[in-house]
């Protein structure tokens, strides 16, 4: 199905992409070199589709489904600390969450069509921007170029480190968490730190805000699990002559359920605004980094292990969701899809880890279940 020849060029690229790593809303070359490598391959090239985004159609001219797969582009704000040779070459940022093994995946799987030639229907490959920022679905899918799509099917992948090489990893319904970032500025009155009654210091209602948040997990009115993890806290500045007269809370609502993350919102935004009435506090709230829960589609699952069975490659049905977070879920909120995992290897560095690197070996595993998805739907014997 892929060449050896065809298999070592993916690497190439996959190294090539790893190399050069670009973040939310600046994967302008990753682009290009994706456009350069797939566009004489495809039958049409759809550019800057929600900022960056590309899609790559191929077309039987035939009626019948419309089978979108897709990746994401950007990578992370993070410096790598391998030493090989296809080491990040920009400080700070590199692939640590396998988005170039994710791309060549779906360039594998776009080889593979243009031999391939389908009977019916079209399959998009999308290559979507900014995903870890949790804005790049919601602007593939209000772009007017996407809507022209309508797909019927969307699927993707995403390498699991922790699990066998290659093997899949599916569920029903919720596999990843819904997660938000909160903010919460606190403001006061500065004073001498002489005089602190002079003033209004935040300290109290930081300590309550932080201490009382974390505690709303525990709320009955939830139905699954909930987790608020505080991951940032700025309170004054650092001068011994002043008491501070503001502060700043950032934390991480993360569950599994879209109706629990609506609860544990308003009860989070309730709480702190009780405490900064108590306190003589003015308080602004935003969200930021918004992810739904993936919800995946009974059926399209069960396509994907019929495509396992097919491909005789091993296949677990877990029970509980992730709790990391994926934008996927916009797109499986209106479109019948699925996402699932594939083993990186159980002693492969977590992701977004510094020293994590997407196993090149499950590239040609990657592609060719895809291409099956694409024949399970189609009917095709190919």
């Amino acid at each position: 199905m892929l060449t050896n020849t065809e298999l070592n060029s993916l690497v190439r690229l996959r190294k090539e992409i790893h190399r050069t790593p670009e973040l939310a809303h600046n994967e302008i070359q990753t682009a290009k070199r994706l456009l350069e490598y797939l566009k004489s391959k495809s039958d049409h090239v759809i550019t800057n589709i929600g900022g960056n985004g590309i899609a790559f159609i191929f077309d039987s001219g035939k009626p019948g489904a419309t089978i979108l797969f897709r990746s994401e582009l950007d990578a992370l704000p993070i410096m790598e600390t391998n030493v090989f040779k296809h080491a990040s070459v920009y400080k700070n940022v590199s692939h640590k969450c396998g988005h170039d093994g994710h791309m060549t995946v779906l360039a594998g799987l776009g080889l593979i069509l243009s031999k391939e030639k389908l009977n019916s229907g079209k399959i998009v490959l999308l290559y979507q921007p900014a995903e870890e920022t949790g804005e790049g679905a919601e602007l593939v899918l209000n772009d007017e170029n996407f809507l022209k799509l309508q797909p019927d099917f969307i699927f993707a992948l995403h390498n699991l480190p922790g699990f066998p090489l290659g093997k899949i990893i599916i569920k029903n319904e919720h596999f990843a968490a819904a997660s938000k970032g909160m903010i919460i500025k606190l403001e006061g009155k500065t004073s001498h730190a002489a005089e602190p009654e002079n003033g209004i210091s935040p300290t109290n209602g930081m300590i309550k805000i932080i201490d009382m948040i974390q505690k709303l997990v525990s709320t009955s009115e939830l139905k699954d699990f909930a987790l608020i993890t505080i991951i940032h806290a700025k309170l004054g500045e650092r001068a011994f002559g002043t008491s501070p007269g503001s502060a700043e809370i950032m934390c991480t609502l993360r569950s599994f359920r879209n109706d629990d993350m609506e609860i544990l919102t308003n009860a989070a935004v309730e709480t702190a605004k009780k405490i900064a009435v108590l306190e003589y506090l003015k308080i602004n709230i935003k969200f930021t980094e918004v992810f739904p829960a993936t919800i995946n589609d009974p059926e399209c699952t069960g396509i994907v292990k019929k495509a396992c069975e097919k491909l005789n490659l091993e296949y677990e049905m877990i029970n509980a969701p992730f709790k990391w977070s994926e934008d996927f879920g916009h797109f499986t909120d209106k479109i019948n899809g699925a996402l699932f995992g594939i083993g990186a290897g159980e002693n492969t560095p977590s992701l977004h880890n510094p020293n994590y690197d997407f196993p090149d070996e499950l590239i040609e595993t990657g592609s060719k279940l895809f291409y099956q998805i694409v024949k399970e739907i189609t009917g095709s014997n190919v």
